[in-house]
């Protein structure tokens, strides 16, 4: 990985400016902030998703800085410029969970000065661990903001089964995933993102990397014409789930930058998109083609490995 030295720099609206804060949970964090100008304002902090980066917040760090807030936009563990975490498959996973995730946020916040958070913003991942740091810190972080992922709540232990038979236990590789039985088969974005190839599918895709990025964030924005006129699901059946966009539930032979590609916009739609001009897109090819995908997907990993669930057990009846 290149040093801070020799990456190119960022294009950022005057106002908004880049930090490197060491000593946090083992990582050099990667920060944009605003509203730094005046001391003791409130903090807000915002946690970008996948696959995104803290350059993702910039259209909105102004207007809250102008609101009178002192607004924090870090690279999370895994992305861009922050530095310090495994981005191996086979290295330590388990630092992505978002136990570990929420140590980072509430340690940055404390390094910049802060001994709460006005409000926390997550999106998409971040959104789940900032569900997180309000659930085990609410003290801390006062109010909470989630976009595109809601907070499910805390996983149920068993309760008075001390003395119930136990359940029969299932052979080793008999259980079926039920989407992959479908007359269509198909798989959860989760479990794909979770394979030893997903990586590799995504950074040396067929399309390239700047495509399958323009065309993955096209079908996820209100510019596609699919997502719009999406009902919500009855159950958690199978036949349900895949009622979902390609981009949650993909068919179970395609990666996903496979998924994406026929809906690849076209150059006209692509130049009457202001709000993520091609330049723009380059940011994101350029950090992404540099640190690969693996140090994000591997929160993936901690949810199918059942790590970020074991942690929210422990707060069974708080919520």
């Amino acid at each position: 990985m290149k040093t801070k030295d020799q990456l190119n720099d960022l294009e950022l609206p005057a106002g908004i400016r880049e930090r490197y804060v060491p000593g946090i949970n083992g990582l050099t964090v990667h920060v944009l902030e605003a509203g730094f100008e005046t001391t003791k304002r409130p903090a807000v902090l915002l946690l970008h998703g996948f696959p995104e980066l803290a350059y993702s917040w910039r259209k909105v760090m102004l207007p809250m800085a102008a609101a009178g807030y002192h607004v924090i936009a870090p690279d999370m563990r895994g992305y861009g410029r922050t530095t310090g975490w495994d981005g191996n498959y086979d290295g330590n996973f388990a630092s992505f969970r978002t136990h570990e995730l929420s140590r980072d946020a509430m340690g940055l916040v404390m390094a910049m000065g802060h001994d709460s958070v006005y409000s926390i913003v997550g999106h998409d991942v971040g959104a789940t661990v900032a569900a997180y740091c309000a659930l085990v810190r609410p003290d801390f972080f006062r109010s909470i903001v989630i976009l595109s992922c809601p907070f499910g709540g805390v996983p149920a232990l068993p309760f008075n089964v001390a003395s119930q038979p136990a359940p029969a236990l299932q052979p080793a590789g008999t259980v079926k995933d039920p989407l992959t039985t479908l007359p269509q088969p198909r798989k959860d974005s989760i479990t794909y993102f979770s394979t030893r190839n997903a990586n590799d599918d995504m950074l040396n895709c067929k399309q390239g990397l700047h495509d399958f990025q323009r065309a993955y964030f096209h079908v996820k924005s209100a510019d596609w014409s699919q997502n719009k006129g999406l009902s919500p699901l009855t159950s958690g059946r199978a036949e349900e789930l895949a009622k979902q966009p390609i981009y949650y539930v993909l068919d179970l032979d395609k990666t996903m930058p496979e998924q994406v590609a026929p809906y690849m916009p076209s150059p006209q739609e692509i130049s009457a998109c202001k709000w993520l001009p091609d330049n723009e897109i380059d940011v994101y090819t350029r950090e992404f083609k540099r640190t690969g995908f693996q140090g994000g997907l591997n929160w993936y990993r901690c949810t199918t490995a059942g790590l970020n669930k074991s942690d929210l057990e422990l707060f069974q009846d708080i919520i």
